[in-house]
């Protein structure tokens, strides 16, 4: 199994992807092929359809798009999923929620591990769109959450959906309540995203833009 993703300061999208392939236990070759540089499409092109990171291959399947991935490992290697069923409902619906929506958020604060970027980005739109994020939390956390620190008590999917969101609340300095912040830390000491963001603040890239 490979794992196609781009450069890990930038690449929301591939963190999520990672996440899963991380929290399916099953081994994976890694390769990481770096953003704007003037062979990046074609050298993701040999690997994805699509022309984008991330992408997994799988004796010879390809499987595209974050949450694609994490359904396909989710079906065919470890339940990714809240067991339960209304949960389970619940975490693909906020799941589908922040693969499709938050575009503020993602044009003014794009991710930038490692950045001190405190007091940048911030507009109406994007504090909007932290008021759903923080609301989406803090109702999951209340009503699913009872069994362990994660959204749905155990760490999910829908975890990994939001991750990269809490990197961009780290570098961006935003500011949470307790009940929301809680979770904002379980998540950046999560020993998947210490070991990407250790991985991250190694590569040398240029000035940040949204990926």
């Amino acid at each position: 199994m490979q794992l196609i993703i781009g450069t890990k300061t930038w690449s929301s999208w591939s963190l999520r992807a990672w996440l899963a392939a991380k929290a399916s236990g099953l081994a994976f070759e890694e390769i990481c092929i770096p953003l704007r540089q003037p062979d990046t499409k074609t050298r993701i092109e040999h690997f994805s359809p699509s022309g984008k990171v991330p992408c997994l291959i799988d004796n010879g399947l390809a499987v595209w798009d974050s949450l694609a991935i994490a359904e396909y490992l989710a079906e065919e290697v470890a339940p990714l999923w809240p067991l339960d069923g209304a949960a389970r409902a619940v975490a693909r619906a906020v799941s589908a929620e922040m693969h499709s929506g938050f575009s503020a958020l993602r044009t003014h604060m794009s991710m930038e591990v490692g950045a001190d970027l405190r007091g940048q980005g911030r507009t109406p739109e994007v504090d909007a769109d932290i008021a759903r994020i923080t609301q989406i939390w803090k109702h999951c956390r209340a009503h699913y959450g009872s069994r362990g620190r994660y959204l749905f008590g155990e760490y999910s999917i829908a975890d990994m959906m939001f991750a990269p969101v809490c990197f961009r609340f780290e570098s961006y300095g935003v500011q949470l309540d307790n009940g929301a912040n809680d979770y904002l830390q379980t998540m950046l000491a999560h020993p998947h995203m210490l070991e990407w963001k250790a991985a991250a603040l190694t590569e040398a890239v240029t000035p940040a833009e949204p990926v």
